[in-house]
């Protein structure tokens, strides 16, 4: 399944002359390595970060630590600063972040196990979304790279503005 939308994120990219950025932490680099698995990728793919710690998304996506501090690292305020880092430090013009709790440890009553922010930005339109993902680990790490590629798609369809 991944592989087929990370063929069609590709299409969807170089039909439009455009290069993706990834910046993931949960997914630990399975997105890059979908659309990594496409022949062809270097023409549409940039680059990816995998920022697992704090720090990694401090250091290497320009995330605040207050933003960190105040909302956690799984948060809406962290996954849009990570996408807007993407783009900054990349050649490219379509980003998506990635950052969640894939269990089994790791959950709280507010973010519990299968808690996962993503976003997407481009130039003029960014959105983030969380969703409460199902199954182990494996499971939702799998699901998550599904919707960060559906959701550079949805982006690319987009007409309007988003925030």
């Amino acid at each position: 399944m991944s592989i087929r939308l990370a063929k069609q994120v590709g299409k969807a990219l170089k039909s439009r002359g455009l290069m993706l950025a990834t910046a993931e932490s949960c997914t630990g680099g399975g997105i890059a390595q979908a659309v990594t698995g496409v022949s062809g990728s270097s023409g549409w793919f940039d680059r990816g970060f995998v920022t697992y710690s704090n720090v990694a998304k401090e250091e290497m996506l320009g995330v605040s630590l207050e933003t960190m501090k105040m909302h956690g690292a799984v948060s809406e305020q962290t996954v849009r600063e990570m996408a807007a880092g993407a783009l900054q430090f990349s050649r490219a013009q379509v980003a998506l972040s990635v950052s969640g709790i894939a269990g089994p440890t790791g959950g709280t009553p507010e973010k519990p196990v299968g808690t996962v922010w993503f976003a997407w930005a481009s130039e003029g339109k960014a959105r983030a979304a969380c969703h409460h993902l199902a199954g182990d680990r494996d499971a939702i790490r799998v699901k998550a790279v599904r919707i960060a590629l559906q959701g550079v798609l949805d982006l690319l369809n987009s007409k309007t503005e988003t925030t």
